[in-house]
């Protein structure tokens, strides 16, 4: 990923992230922004060049930006790559991009040693849902409520 494509990303996608939590019942409005903030900077303290952490731009076949993959260990468990992030530009969704980017990732993860890859998705999000249990994820934690 270049420091550009980061740049425009970080931007996007702390604001969203803040938004998802508030969204979900998790964070105030009030406290959302500065969390995903927070949360950003402890993962990524050098940007995309923090050791340990991958942060990919994903491209179409045309070779054009279309969207990012960021990936790391997953904390506290051996030989398991978490995805901080995946996300494909709005206009270029539809595509099988996502399933695609999946399927690199898993061969990529295999050839580095881990045996497992997992996520988290908000439950709001039908379509990542959809495209996780296509591509062989299986929920492992589900929380729910019910508004009254």
């Amino acid at each position: 990923m270049t420091r550009d494509i980061y740049d425009a990303y970080v931007g996007r996608s702390i604001a969203e992230y803040a938004q998802e939590h508030v969204k979900a019942g998790n964070w105030t409005a009030d406290e959302a922004l500065a969390k995903a903030e927070a949360q950003f900077a402890e993962l990524l303290p050098d940007g995309v060049a923090t050791e340990g952490q991958h942060l990919w731009s994903i491209r179409d076949d045309a070779d054009r930006h279309v969207g990012i993959l960021w990936v790391g260990p997953r904390p506290r468990t051996e030989k398991a790559l978490f995805i901080w992030d995946i996300a494909i530009e709005a206009s270029e969704r539809g595509r099988g991009l996502g399933q695609a980017a999946l399927e690199v990732l898993h061969a990529w993860a295999r050839e580095h040693g881990y045996e497992r890859v997992g996520l988290h998705v908000f439950g709001s999000n039908e379509v990542a849902r959809r495209l996780y249990l296509r591509t062989g994820y299986v929920e492992t934690d589900v929380q729910m409520e019910k508004w009254l």
